[in-house]
């Protein structure tokens, strides 16, 4: 459907995950991807949204000075908020197995920031998602993590796989967004789009 508003306009996706590259699919959207290795460091001071939306910036600040006039780059961040704590990718088995622990019998929210830029202007879209795990054994939890190996996701979990049709007991909001981007929130964002 937005084929015929972007036939003048190039979309460049800004990421690796291969999930949000789906979804762009998913969405009908003509685009390419360019990557840049970003650094995700953060304030030490910021709070939930505000940590997604600086990252998001700060991935699309890469680009600066190399966007032409008729290209729109997209960049987004997940990460996973937790009492009051940032859960990122875990940097490892043990991380991960913590990770999901915590994350056992709690409700926590997934945020997502994404950072839509043109040479000109730069603007953001947020999701907030809250989502529940039920009890969560050792045994299950080292069972996923030997088969699933989520070591590429925020909070050490892909609710599409095994651990979500198991141990998710409630998700309010956006189910696309816990998979890695509120496709939704990008479509709307797409369709009132102007240069």
């Amino acid at each position: 459907m937005l084929h015929k508003k972007f036939e003048n306009i190039k979309i460049i996706l800004a990421s690796g995950s291969p999930r949000r590259q789906q979804f762009f699919k998913d969405l009908d959207l003509n685009f390419e991807i360019r990557l840049k290795e970003i650094e995700e460091i953060f304030p030490e001071t910021l709070q939930s949204l505000e940590i997604t939306d600086y990252l998001a910036v700060l991935k699309a600040n890469a680009f600066e000075g190399e966007l032409l006039e008729n290209e729109l780059l997209v960049t987004s961040d997940t990460l996973v908020w937790l009492n009051e704590k940032a859960l990122g990718k875990p940097k490892g088995h043990q991380e991960a197995f913590e990770m999901l622990q915590d994350l056992s019998d709690k409700t926590h929210e997934v945020i997502t920031s994404v950072c839509f830029k043109t040479k000109d202007k730069i603007e953001i879209v947020n999701e907030i998602t809250k989502v529940t795990f039920n009890h969560l054994s050792d045994e299950a939890i080292a069972y996923y993590l030997d088969n699933y190996k989520p070591f590429d996701k925020a909070g050490s979990y892909g609710i599409q796989e095994w651990i979500g049709l198991v141990g998710i007991s409630k998700i309010e909001g956006s189910y696309t967004n816990v998979v890695g981007l509120p496709t939704e929130k990008v479509y709307q964002y797409l369709l009132n789009f102007t240069l």
